[in-house]
């Protein structure tokens, strides 16, 4: 039997437990060698959860970039703006990588990692996990059979949810763009990557964006609130009550997220929620955080060959990331709703239903992205396991030009204008 892939990772938080976990249900395919984390529960935690020697873990990155190489690849799964110096680090001791999106939150970072893993000829998997995702990747085999013919129009929904935007973007690590990104980078960099894939190559060639935070402002703050949820005398009137959204769940049993998120120091319990609430960020009322992200954004594109698209990102939703994407092509019109595939044939006038498996192995993926998040570990060890890069649905390239589109599309919004991508924007650029 062949031994496995040797994993480094970094940053042991939800999306670093997430993907770690694969070495406990395919010990044979995976195995985590060094952890690195500067919060000493969650390094610990995922210290005994894969037996890691004390000596292989680390409060800080560098201590491994210090070290002769002693894996194959590592997990970055640290904040945003904490992306781009392990990545480059890294791949020049000559680890594949796999990194959480977005990839930077600069398109100069963006570039200095990309040059950087090619350079070093090693592998990277950017967390577009959308990809993986066994009914969208169904949809790309479809548009690609040209079962709708040429594609004319793409329309795509992203329901962020009305607690979960509040979770992150209001009160928690994506609130305030100075410490992590702009919502449109943080959130939706998945769903303009959809729409860059579903294109087929072609060029994106001018973009334009509206949106601003609505609703999560001081204005808006209730008569007599106050500034934290569990001393609120109003909270029982709030949709977007701490109380309602982390304390009465875990009143119920569950410990999963968000409410693991609020306590990452601790296990997650009545007593532990309620201290988090009392004297942590998510404590907060939404209306006196100091968040400064868009709630509701418009992109528009135009591409090569006449293919419009438009991305809706809004926080108001009932749904939480349920994308809704309808693709309208010369021959018939395509709707996935989150869960089916429909293709409506302008020539038979019938629609067809179209289903994939989703099943994943054990509890993989249990309060993440599920079935997506196991095909893309699954693909990132395959591919280094076998050396093939081809088993990588976002790798460098590709993943470099639809980050492009993410800045160009907020430039467009700051500068209230349509910008022209020329070729920054171009997959092979």
């Amino acid at each position: 039997m062949s031994s496995p892939v040797d994993v480094i990772v970094v940053g042991a938080g939800n999306r670093g437990e997430n993907y770690s976990g694969y070495a406990v249900i395919f010990p044979d395919r995976m195995r985590v060698v060094a952890i690195a984390d500067p919060r000493d529960f969650a390094r610990k935690k995922l210290q005994a959860r894969h037996k890691v020697a004390d000596e292989n873990t680390f409060n800080d990155w560098h201590c491994i970039a210090e070290r002769e190489k002693f894996a194959d690849a590592v997990l970055i799964c640290t904040p945003d703006r904490l992306h781009k110096d392990p990545a480059v680090a890294l791949a020049k001791k000559g680890y594949h990588v796999l990194l959480e999106k977005p990839m930077a939150v600069t398109e100069e970072d963006c570039k200095e990692i990309v040059e950087a893993c090619i350079q070093s000829g090693v592998m990277l998997t950017v967390c577009h996990v959308l990809r993986y995702d066994p009914l969208i990747h169904r949809i790309k085999g479809l548009i690609d059979s040209g079962l709708i013919g040429d594609v004319i129009h793409i329309q795509h929904l992203e329901p962020v949810g009305f607690y979960h935007f509040a979770h992150s973007f209001v009160r928690g690590n994506w609130r305030n763009e100075a410490e992590s990104s702009f919502a449109l980078l943080a959130k939706s960099c998945h769903d303009l990557d959809l729409i860059h894939h579903w294109a087929g190559g072609r060029r994106c060639i001018k973009v334009s964006s509206f949106g601003s935070l609505s609703h999560f402002t001081k204005e808006n703050k209730p008569a007599n609130a106050a500034n934290r949820c569990l001393d609120c005398p109003v909270e029982g009137d709030c949709a977007y009550s701490a109380k309602k959204i982390y304390l009465d769940q875990v009143k119920r049993g569950g410990v999963g997220w968000p409410v693991s998120v609020i306590c990452s120091n601790s296990v997650p319990d009545i007593e532990s929620v309620t201290e988090a609430l009392r004297t942590g960020p998510y404590g907060r009322c939404v209306y006196e955080c100091d968040n400064d992200v868009c709630s509701n954004q418009v992109v528009n594109m135009e591409f090569e060959g006449g293919l419009t698209a438009a991305l809706t990102m809004v926080a108001f939703t009932e749904e939480i990331c349920e994308r809704k994407t309808s693709i309208y092509g010369s021959k018939g019109e395509l709707s996935y709703n989150g869960h089916e595939i429909k293709v409506f044939d302008f020539l038979t006038r019938k629609t067809t239903k179209y289903t994939a498996d989703t099943r994943v192995p054990g509890n993989f993926g249990t309060g993440g992205h599920g079935a997506a998040d196991y095909h893309l570990i699954d693909s990132f060890i395959a591919a280094v396991k076998n050396k093939d890069p081809s088993r990588i649905r976002s790798g460098p390239k590709e993943t470099l030009a639809s980050h492009k589109l993410v800045f160009a599309a907020e430039r467009a919004r700051l500068e209230n204008r349509v910008v022209f991508c020329g070729d920054q924007c171009d997959a092979e650029s």
